[in-house]
């Protein structure tokens, strides 16, 4: 997928000593500067529906539906960052997708709705899917990371317990499986900075792509 990216190009930076991040998830800046990338926050302003981006379309599978939605929010950045006149950076984007059995179980509406999803990934096994998108000069480069998650069964009272405790609220699939939500993991298969959020590997090798200094 390419696409002009106004304010620099290949040619004019070397090495970028910094990014812009279009996300406010605490945990993709964690994983950031884990790699010990240097970034400045682009986020989206008052005008701006960054919730529907995130719109599902009817029939949509859930791998085409996670890189969709994931060119969009970098598109939507980079037209961010033309009109706030900022320096030329790269920007990344990203978005975290759980589907069990090809449906697309998103952020819950209310605790009624996590406790309902979180039922249903009880005893299976579900995908967890990461795309990430970072601009750079001309174009926007886009990688994929699947991860299959084991649950183990969960009792009624534990799911109450977790869900009052408030961590299943504006993550996909209801959980994160980096707090309380760990305990109900049996085994995963792919990358546990994926399920967080943001792949790490893939992320390195986007950012190192786009002449980015870490």
């Amino acid at each position: 997928m390419r696409n002009r990216v106004p304010g620099w190009t290949n040619s004019s930076q070397a090495a970028m000593p910094y990014i812009y991040l279009a996300s406010q998830s605490p945990r993709r800046q964690e994983l950031l500067q884990q790699l010990g990338v240097r970034f400045e926050l682009l986020l989206p302003g008052a005008d701006e529906d960054a919730e529907a981006l995130e719109a599902v379309l009817p029939g949509e599978p859930p791998d085409d539906y996670v890189q969709r939605v994931t060119h969009a929010k970098a598109e939507a950045a980079r037209t961010r960052l033309a009109r706030a006149g900022l320096p030329g950076a790269p920007i990344l984007a990203a978005d975290t997708t759980v589907c069990l059995d090809g449906t697309i179980l998103g952020k819950p509406f209310d605790d009624a709705d996590a406790r309902a999803v979180l039922a249903r990934l009880s005893g299976t096994r579900h995908r967890v899917l990461t795309a990430v998108a970072v601009c750079a000069g001309d174009e926007i480069h886009q990688a994929v990371n699947i991860s299959h998650v084991w649950f183990r069964p969960l009792r009624r009272d534990e799911i109450e317990r977790y869900v009052a405790s408030g961590e299943p609220r504006g993550k996909a699939g209801a959980y994160g499986i980096q707090g309380k939500a760990a305990e109900f993991v049996l085994r995963i298969d792919g990358s546990y900075s994926g399920i967080m959020g943001l792949p790490l590997c893939e992320t390195a090798a986007l950012l190192r792509q786009a002449g980015v200094d870490f």
